[in-house]
């Protein structure tokens, strides 16, 4: 089971494992009633490097992307299910608006992002490059949605 950490934490645990020779791969996103879409695109980060963190949107960062009465569930219990999920090393959870700031600051060699972007799309792409590092498209085509999630429990409630 991965480690949910404070952000000094995991910058800490970074630098560690980078003496120690591993690579570090960085998956993000809100992560707001855990799917099977969820779940490929992460295994497919963890295949990207030795050791994958997971940068999990805080609840106000949700809310602002996604809307009012998200998020379903709160951002502690968000990132222990991530933690909890095979091949997830680290989660942090993240309150800016993009994660640009986090990037920076820990230099994955890997920046996952899914399938609903191409590399050349990727927000975060010079940033990723301006540090030496790689953009990685990972996980299934995206066909899962907790939108669509929600709707069909509303729609049998």
């Amino acid at each position: 089971m991965g480690s949910v950490l404070s952000e000094d934490q995991l910058i800490d645990t970074v630098v560690r494992d980078r003496v120690q020779g591993r690579t570090i791969a960085l998956a993000n996103g809100c992560f707001d009633l855990l799917h099977v879409g969820h779940v490929r695109y992460l295994q497919g980060a963890a295949q990207e490097a030795d050791r994958l963190v997971v940068a999990v949107n805080d609840d106000r960062s949700v809310e602002g992307l996604k809307g009012p009465g998200r998020p379903v569930l709160s951002g502690a219990d968000r990132a222990e299910l991530v933690a909890a999920l095979r091949g997830v090393d680290y989660v942090v959870l993240f309150a800016d608006p993009t994660v640009e700031r986090l990037l920076l600051r820990m230099k994955p060699d890997v920046h996952c992002k899914g399938t609903d972007y191409t590399v050349d799309t990727v927000p975060e792409r010079a940033v990723v490059e301006s540090y030496g590092g790689r953009t990685a498209i990972v996980g299934d085509p995206k066909t899962h949605a907790t939108r669509e999630l929600i709707a069909r429990i509303a729609r049998r409630g």
